[in-house]
C-alpha cells in the first residue's frame, strides 16, 4: 500500500485545495468525511483537519471521534479543525471580536519547533474564520501568532499534533506549501514517491491484473479525461479496448472529423458515429439546461448501447471519471441538491449489465494532463480546454436548431482560431462563446440590421473551482469583435463576460 494522507472533510471550500498541495509535494492523499473515516491501516501516515463553515459552537457542528488518531499518528488541525482540537480539549473558542479574515503576518514563531521549521518571521498568512480560539489547556504550547491571534499555531505537548487557524493551502499564504512540507514530510515521515511515473507503471499493472483477457468499451470524448483513460487501457489490454465516439452535433466545428483523424494516430480501436440528427431533434423546443442535459444524456446511451451491442461479450465500461466527481458523490452535505447531469455516460441501464473501471478516478485535473504527458500523448489532447459534455446545447441560450448550432460553431472556431493565432490560448484556462436569448439592433452597409449577439467568454484558473476573467489585450478583442461580426451572417453585436468564479459560474448554464 502507498503512504497516505488522510484529509478529513468538515465541508470546508479550501478542502480540494489542501489535497492539492499535499499532491504538488508528491505525496498521495485522500479525502474523507470527518463522519466516514477509513480504515486507519499502516499505510497511513498523518491525518489533516479541513476547515468548515460551520462554528464548533454550533449544535449541528461536526465533531469527528478522532479516538484512533490523537496520541497514534501526526495529526493537524486547519482553521476549524484547530478550533475542534482546542474546544475538544477543554480550551475556549468564541467569536472573534475583530475580523480575522484576508491576509495577516506572522509577528510571533517557534522557528525550532518542526512545523515552522524554515519559514520565516513576519510571513504573510491567509485567515478565515469568525471565531477565534481564546484559551487553551495547559499542555497546549503556542507556535505562531499574529498582532491579533494569539493562537495562530498551536502543538499539543507529548503527540504529534498541531493546529493552525490560517489556511496553509491558498496562495495567500506565501510559505503554505512550506509547512505543510514540513507536516508531510518531516513530521509524517512520507517518502515523497507519488509520481506521475509510479502512478503510470502501478496503474497498468493493476488494470491488467483486473481485466485479464476481457474486452472493455469506453465512450470517448476528444477530452483530456477520456484520452488519457483510453491511453492507459490501450497499453494495459491492447486491441480489447474498444472506443466509441458520438458525434451529437453540439461539437465545435469538425471535432467529430478532427478528433477522428487524431485518435488514429494512436492506434486506438475506435469507432465514429453520426448520430447529429437524433440528438437535435430531440432537442427541438427545449430551453431548461437540466432538461437538455437529461435529453442529451438519454440519447447517448440509447446510442451508445446500441453501438456496444454489436460488439461480442464486453464485460467492462471504462469511464474517465475523475477525482473531483468522487469527492462530490462522497462529500459531507452530501451530492449537491442539484448536481449537473453526467456529461459523458453517466450510468448506463442495468440491462447491459457491465463492470465499471475508472482508472483516473483518484487524480485532480492537473494531475490527469501529468500523465498523459507520461504516456506520450500530445499535447493536442492534453492542453485542449475544457468543454462540457452537453456541448454547445448549454452555450445556446435558448431552444436548439440546426442554424444556431451551426452560427455557435461559427462564432467559437472564430474566436478560438483568434486566441491561436494571437498566441493566447494557453494564457487562459476556458474559453469559448455564448449565443443569447437576444437580438440588437445595428447598421450594416446603408441598412439596418435586427440580428444576434453573442458573449465571449474566457476565464483564467488552475483547476475551474475558482477562476477571474482573462484580461485579454483590447487589441484582440476588437480584432476577433470585428472577425465575428464580418464572417458569420446573423451576428452584428459581440460583448466580453468580465464575471469571476465566484459569485458566476465559468458557464452561462
Amino acid at each position: 500500500m502507498q503512504e497516505t494522507i488522510l484529509i478529513l472533510d468538515f465541508g470546508s471550500q479550501y478542502t480540494q485545495l489542501i489535497a492539492r498541495r499535499v499532491r504538488e509535494l508528491n505525496v498521495y492523499c485522500e479525502i474523507h468525511p470527518f463522519n466516514k473515516i477509513p480504515v486507519l491501516d499502516d499505510h497511513i501516515m498523518g491525518v489533516i483537519l479541513s476547515g468548515s463553515p460551520y462554528s464548533v459552537r454550533d449544535d449541528n457542528a461536526p465533531f469527528p471521534d478522532l479516538t484512533n488518531i490523537r496520541r497514534k499518528m501526526p495529526l493537524l488541525g486547519v482553521c476549524y479543525g484547530a478550533q475542534y482540537l482546542a474546544h475538544s480539549s477543554g480550551g475556549v473558542v468564541a467569536p472573534s471580536e475583530i475580523r480575522e479574515y484576508g491576509r495577516a503576518k506572522l509577528s510571533c514563531m517557534d522557528e525550532d519547533n518542526e512545523l515552522m521549521h524554515g519559514m520565516e518571521l513576519g510571513t504573510q498568512v491567509w485567515m478565515s474564520h469568525a471565531d477565534t480560539i481564546l484559551g487553551v489547556p495547559d499542555d497546549f504550547a503556542v507556535i505562531a501568532s499574529t498582532p491579533d491571534v494569539l493562537y495562530a499555531g498551536f502543538r499539543i505537548e507529548n503527540e504529534l499534533t498541531y493546529g493552525i487557524q490560517f489556511h496553509p493551502e491558498v496562495y495567500h499564504t506565501t510559505e503554505g506549501l512550506k509547512l505543510l512540507k514540513n507536516f508531510v514530510v518531516r513530521i509524517c515521515g512520507c517518502h515523497q514517491l507519488w509520481t506521475p511515473e509510479s502512478f503510470v507503471e502501478s496503474t497498468i499493472a493493476s488494470l491488467k491484473q483486473k481485466l485479464g483477457n476481457d474486452k472493455v468499451v469506453l465512450g470517448l470524448s476528444g477530452g483530456v479525461d477520456s484520452s488519457v483513460t483510453a491511453m492507459l487501457l490501450h497499453k494495459a489490454i491492447g486491441k480489447n479496448l474498444y472506443c466509441i465516439f458520438v458525434d451529437n452535433g453540439l461539437l465545435r466545428k469538425n471535432e467529430f472529423e478532427n478528433v477522428l483523424e487524431r485518435y488514429k494516430t494512436l492506434e486506438l480501436n475506435i469507432t465514429g458515429v453520426d448520430a447529429r440528427d437524433l440528438f437535435v431533434d430531440a432537442l427541438k423546443g427545449v430551453v431548461d439546461p437540466e432538461q437538455k442535459r437529461k435529453i442529451i444524456g438519454k440519447t447517448f446511451i440509447d446510442v451508445f448501447d446500441a453501438e456496444a451491442h454489436k460488439i461480442q461479450d464486453i464485460k467492462w465500461l471504462a469511464q474517465g471519471t475523475i477525482y473531483p466527481d468522487v469527492i462530490e458523490s462522497h462529500s459531507v452535505k452530501g451530492p449537491s441538491a442539484t448536481i449537473k447531469s453526467h456529461h459523458n455516460v453517466g450510468g448506463l441501464p442495468d440491462y447491459m449489465k457491465l463492470k465499471v473501471v475508472e482508472p483516473l478516478s483518484s487524480l485532480f485535473k492537473d494531475e490527469v494532463r501529468k500523465v498523459g504527458y507520461t504516456l506520450g500523448l500530445d499535447s493536442i489532447f492534453l492542453d485542449r480546454h475544457p468543454f462540457p459534455g452537453p456541448g454547445l446545447a448549454v452555450r445556446i441560450l435558448s431552444d436548439i436548431d440546426r442554424e444556431k448550432v451551426t452560427l455557435l460553431q461559427e462564432v467559437d472556431d472564430v474566436f478560438i482560431s483568434g486566441l491561436r493565432t494571437f498566441n493566447l490560448y494557453h494564457t487562459v484556462w476556458q474559453a469559448f462563446a455564448v449565443l443569447l436569448p437576444v437580438q440588437s439592433v445595428g447598421v450594416m452597409g446603408d441598412e439596418r440590421t435586427y440580428e444576434n449577439v453573442v458573449a465571449l467568454r474566457a476565464v483564467t484558473s488552475t483547476d475551474g473551482m475558482t477562476a477571474d476573467w482573462a484580461h485579454l489585450p483590447y487589441e484582440f478583442l476588437a480584432k476577433v469583435s470585428n472577425d465575428i461580426i464580418n464572417k458569420v451572417k446573423g451576428v452584428n453585436r459581440v460583448v466580453y463576460d468580465i464575471s469571476s468564479k465566484p459569485p458566476a459560474t465559468i458557464e452561462w448554464e
